[in-house]
């Protein structure tokens, strides 16, 4: 197989690669019903004027799967962490002991759960876009090239088989985030 083929092989199955990474990372952000620090990922703190990162500047923790607990690094960030975590609109009530922020996650209901499964759904689907546009821009190169049809014709199968194998991955993902999110 000549270099041409195979770098767009390899940039095809990068791209398919970093959306399964980006599905991995978006279907940890939807919470399962069990607390887990990747909840509060997305909230952001006012540290000394600058918008950080909680993970940043306290320690995340889950002692059992109702309760998440943010340990700061110093006591004075207590209320910047109350106050972002609320800004970050989750859905969680922290409550402050003088020490730590602890976070009762409630128990999701049966409407709660279907959303969120849908909302999982909606994010498999786009990352199955992104593989189908993979796809679509490596046929679309190899078409550029000055290679027999025979070639063209066999890369392109190769291209279609990375597909398909990336296309269930995301399907297997999907299928047990959706497992997750519907146990109760």
């Amino acid at each position: 197989m000549n270099e041409e083929i195979e770098f767009i092989i390899d940039a095809a199955k990068e791209h398919m690669d970093n959306a399964v990474s980006h599905l991995k990372k978006e279907l940890a952000n939807i919470r399962a019903g069990k607390a887990s620090p990747a909840m509060l990922r997305s909230v952001m703190v006012d540290y000394y004027g600058s918008q950080t990162p909680l993970s940043q500047v306290a320690n995340v923790n889950t002692p059992d799967a109702r309760t998440i607990t943010v340990q700061p690094w110093e006591k004075s960030m207590l209320q910047e962490i109350e106050r972002g975590i609320q800004i970050a609109n989750i859905g969680f009530n922290p409550m402050n002991n003088g020490e730590s922020v602890i976070i009762n996650v409630p128990a999701l209901t049966e409407e709660r759960r279907k959303d969120l499964a849908k909302q999982a759904k909606s994010e498999t689907e786009d990352d199955k876009v992104s593989v189908r546009n993979a796809r679509k821009d490596a046929n679309n190169e190899i078409k550029k090239l000055d290679i027999s049809d025979d070639l063209k014709s066999n890369t392109e199968d190769i291209i279609q088989e990375l597909t398909d194998k990336y296309i269930k991955i995301i399907d297997d993902l999907y299928y047990d985030k959706e497992k997750e999110i519907m146990t109760v």
